[in-house]
């Protein structure tokens, strides 16, 4: 309940137009004790538990291991980490493209999922909670590869989760 408490306010701040990605380049040290707050900690979490459930337990906790063989006692960037997953999926998915949409965008997508009949059809677009003037920034960039499990009536949850990859602004 505390860590979901800590969820909801993180994404309330990275809702503003005001947030901040969770990588970005940085010139000073200033700058990088910026880049370290609440808001980079709690969202990257949350993003990787996304990860984790999108490619399931068993291959995230391989390419966990994977990256810390590879970089023990040395320094590492996330694309590291991304390279290590990809490394475990053997292509089948593009997990650095994927993750990239996720920190280096500001904010996050809210996702609308239409029923018509047997058709389902799914759109993305940024969340913002409050338009700030004075932040304003177009968002007609934002596209994020959005990893979507689902269940049908054929199946349970535990026994049968079907994955889609959004990475358009639409799709069915």
């Amino acid at each position: 309940e505390d860590f979901l408490n800590l969820i909801f306010k993180a994404m309330m701040k990275d809702s503003l137009n005001s947030s901040h990605p969770v990588s970005s380049a940085v010139q000073s040290s200033e700058q990088i004790e910026e880049m370290f707050d609440a808001l980079s900690y709690i969202k990257g979490a949350s993003l990787l538990l996304m990860l984790k459930h999108y490619l399931t337990k068993d291959v995230f906790q391989a390419g966990i291991e994977v990256y810390l063989h590879n970089h023990n006692y040395r320094t590492a960037q996330s694309d590291d980490l991304w390279d290590s997953m990809n490394e475990i999926t053997n292509g089948t998915l593009d997990v650095k493209k994927m993750m990239k949409t996720w920190i280096v965008h500001k904010g996050f997508p809210l996702v609308t999922v239409v029923r018509k009949g047997k058709i389902i059809s799914v759109q993305q677009e940024k969340f913002l909670y409050r338009m700030e003037p004075e932040n304003w920034t177009s968002d007609a960039s934002y596209l994020w590869h959005i990893p979507l499990t689902y269940v049908t009536n054929r199946c349970n949850f535990t026994h049968c989760t079907n994955a889609y990859l959004l990475d358009q602004k639409s799709g069915m």
